[in-house]
């Protein structure tokens, strides 16, 4: 386990960061990145694919630019990623919720404003409760998300008496790295690999089979430490929040790993 060490004012100097997801969500960590004294090396493990039902997504956009919904509920930058390659328009009608900063970061990013962010539980359940809370009148709710995530905003937004749309938006699939990024990562040369979400965790375990020890994995919050921990991974610090900010702070709180072969004649 790395030890904690005294920030500087470029804390992250001469550090090799891995960023784990591209478009402009990470653009902004890499620029996060270099302003701390990093180099950010942005290798996309995870990316959306089409869903099986593309006509339901289409007409839920159609229906979503018209001003059908009162509330678009967003729970990954991968959602994001969808609204931005489809082009959605969001009228000003329609509220936004985001799961988490992360989530909220990436909207912004690319435009999109955010309306609602869970103040505790940053979860599918955190979210629908934040939202029964504020909307004690029936409300038309637009959900995107994952093939694989389970409908439990849906659900309890159904139970609390909500009209509610959910439509799978994409379907993830691992994107594989570079040969030369992938040694890099097997030598220590990767000083540190962020760790934004359990799908992440998967690619990161899957396509690493070996990382040093010296590493340090940062997870962004304690629900994807969780799913880390579950695919294999020792994660070595958690985020206090779960932002971007908060992340690389926490990365930067530790000395700078060497390289198994950084001092090889």
């Amino acid at each position: 386990m790395n030890q904690p060490s005294q920030q500087q004012p470029r804390p992250l100097a001469g550090w090799r960061v891995l960023v784990p997801r591209g478009g402009p969500w990470g653009d902004g960590v890499a620029a996060t990145l270099r302003n701390k004294g990093a180099v950010p090396v942005v290798a996309p493990l995870i990316n959306f694919a089409p869903t099986n039902d593309q006509a339901a997504l289409d007409q839920a956009l159609a229906d979503l630019a018209a001003g059908a919904f009162d509330w678009l509920t967003v729970t990954s930058a991968t959602t994001v990623d969808v609204l931005f390659a489809h082009r959605a328009v969001i009228p000003a009608n329609t509220k936004v919720a985001a799961v988490g900063e992360t989530t909220a970061a990436a909207l912004q990013a690319v435009g999109y404003r955010v309306d609602l962010v869970p103040d505790r539980d940053n979860s599918a359940a955190g979210m629908a409760e934040q939202m029964i809370g504020l909307e004690p009148s029936p409300r038309d709710i637009l959900t995107l998300r994952s093939e694989i995530a389970k409908p439990v905003l849906t659900r309890l937004l159904i139970e609390a008496g909500h009209r509610v749309r959910s439509v799978v938006a994409y379907r993830t699939v691992g994107v594989p790295v570079t040969d030369r990024i992938a040694e890099d990562v097997r030598n220590g040369r990767i000083n540190a690999i962020l760790v934004t979400s359990g799908s992440v965790a998967e690619q990161v375990q899957q396509q690493f089979p070996v990382i040093p020890e010296a590493t340090v994995i940062a997870a962004i919050g304690p629900r994807t430490a969780k799913d880390a921990k579950r695919a294999g991974l020792s994660v070595d610090v958690v985020a206090e929040s779960q932002t971007v900010d908060a992340l690389i702070d926490a990365v930067a709180g530790f000395q700078l790993p060497h390289a198994a072969d950084e001092f090889a004649p």
